[in-house]
């Protein structure tokens, strides 16, 4: 059983807290239809992969993702992300918040994807100035 200490020390090492926030100023019709994509992440080489599956059984949620590299000199890595908005806001956001980042710019980051989904949980997403707002916020994050 990982602790919680285990799990953040990897979080500051190796993880992320990200928010895809659709340019409002692009004016080009994309696939991607979201308008805001949270996702938490930790991302390993290939022979550390069952480090992700302990992490994924601890949060009780998630999932344990391949992710190909084609660079030059880089190992196949696999990454434990957590997207689902219910998930971030009930189980990631409280443990972090119960659990400090130690790295200045990870907790920056977490501070910024908190006010980030608290603005989707209030749909201001939705609305071309909260997209605004978010995206300027998004910039701000590592």
């Amino acid at each position: 059983m990982l602790s919680p200490d285990y799990i953040v020390g990897l979080a500051d090492g190796e993880g992320s807290f990200t928010v895809y926030v659709r340019n409002p100023k692009d004016s080009k019709e994309r696939v991607r239809r979201v308008r805001a994509e949270p996702k938490f992440y930790i991302k390993l080489i290939e022979k550390d992969k069952a480090i992700l599956f302990e992490i994924k059984k601890f949060f009780g949620c998630g999932n344990v993702y391949f992710q190909k590299d084609k660079r030059k000199n880089h190992q196949q890595c696999y990454r434990y992300e957590v997207a689902g908005r219910n998930d971030l806001r009930n189980i990631v956001i409280p443990f972090f918040k119960r659990h400090k980042l130690r790295l200045s710019s990870k907790t920056k980051d977490f501070k910024i994807f908190c006010q980030l989904m608290s603005m989707i949980q209030k749909e201001n997403h939705l609305n071309q100035a909260g997209l605004e707002k978010m995206h300027e916020l998004k910039q701000e994050m590592h």
